[in-house]
């Protein structure tokens, strides 16, 4: 139980050092305090005293006294007949901080409870391990990026199989590019009916929902933060947005639709509707779920295949032949190379 570097912090959440007192007890009082303040005392952040503010990252806010003293003493109580004077100290220490916490309201309690932000990533796997335990019907999941690596299938391997074990249905959104991930199609084997899969062009970023109660999002752009969410609006509204998807996704054992152009993918329409939304190359390969040099590559062939010389003349082919997504496409015979307009152009 002692923090980070126990040279500088040799001590438990029982017997805070003075700084670390100094610091939790302004916490306390204040609601909240600068992450600035805690960087001399990072043991309360290990001891998880104080931890980010949902709607600041650069602000700590104090665990409740009442919620440490009862984590407390769960791990004192297992050790009690080694450690009976440590228990004592325990009790005293945060009875007084119990006190101090009467001073915070309740609606800051109250939304504390409903967004979690989980930092670092063993907390939020041990979070993601309380929810699967805690599930019995469903689990709905968006996966953005491309191919998934088989590092990711096998990480929630071990969650997804409980889940299925107990019965429990799972419903995953993916992008279409992930459709060419051999690791992907034996996981799904591996589940059997109890994984339904589907894909769209793009989606939003990674989501985890747990019986439509508790939700997962990241925090930030590497992922090494999450919200934990169990505010019922907040479910419920990613629930909808989840649902709207699956609406338009397809389905994994169905074959992506036709463009109805003669040399054009799936994908390079979606890459034409993307560009004519003015996108750079690096921002649709992020969107779609591909690398830089493949999404050009696509580029390439799109300009070839509509006769494009340049950037700004395949803009223009986009639109005239409907990939801009604003009208049906043109015939195949209007594209009828680099010097001559369509029909509908003359």
């Amino acid at each position: 139980m002692a923090g980070r570097g126990a040279e500088g912090h040799p001590h438990g959440a029982d017997r805070l050092c003075e700084a670390g007192d100094r610091v939790y007890s302004r916490a306390v009082r204040r609601g909240r305090v600068p992450r600035t303040d805690a960087e001399p005392v990072p043991c309360l952040l290990e001891l998880a005293l104080l931890h980010p503010d949902p709607d600041d990252m650069d602000w700590l806010v104090p665990t409740s006294p009442q919620e440490v003293m009862t984590r407390l003493l769960r791990g004192v109580y297992d050790e009690v007949s080694a450690s009976q004077r440590r228990v004592g100290s325990a009790v005293a220490a945060f009875e007084w901080y119990a006190g101090l916490g009467r001073q915070l309201n309740t609606p800051a309690t109250a939304e504390g409870s409903a967004i979690r932000v989980l930092d670092g990533l063993s907390r939020i796997q041990a979070a993601m391990d309380e929810a699967t335990e805690a599930c019995t019907t469903e689990v709905l999941t968006v996966q953005p990026g491309g191919i998934r690596r088989e590092a990711e299938l096998t990480e929630g391997l071990h969650r997804a199989l409980a889940l299925r074990g107990r019965g429990v249905r799972m419903r995953d959104l993916y992008t279409h590019v992930a459709r060419h991930g051999q690791g992907l199609l034996n996981y799904l084997e591996l589940m059997g009916d109890t994984v339904e899969a589907r894909t769209l062009d793009e989606v939003i970023d990674r989501l985890i929902l747990f019986d439509r109660t508790v939700a997962f999002i990241p925090a930030n752009a590497d992922r090494t933060m999450a919200l934990e969410l169990r505010h019922p609006a907040l479910v419920e509204y990613l629930v909808t947005v989840f649902e709207r998807l699956w609406r338009l996704a397809i389905p994994l054992t169905a074959p992506l639709p036709d463009t109805g152009i003669e040399g054009i993918s799936h994908r390079e329409q979606s890459i034409a509707a993307l560009l004519a939304e003015g996108h750079q190359d690096a921002v649709i390969a992020e969107r779609l779920g591909i690398s830089v040099r493949t999404c050009r590559a696509h580029i390439a062939r799109l300009s070839e295949t509509l006769g494009a010389a340049s950037r700004t003349q395949l803009g223009v082919r986009i639109a005239q032949v409907g990939l801009d997504g604003h009208r049906p496409p043109l015939p195949a015979t209007a594209l009828t190379g680099p010097d001559q307009e369509p029909p509908a152009a003359r």
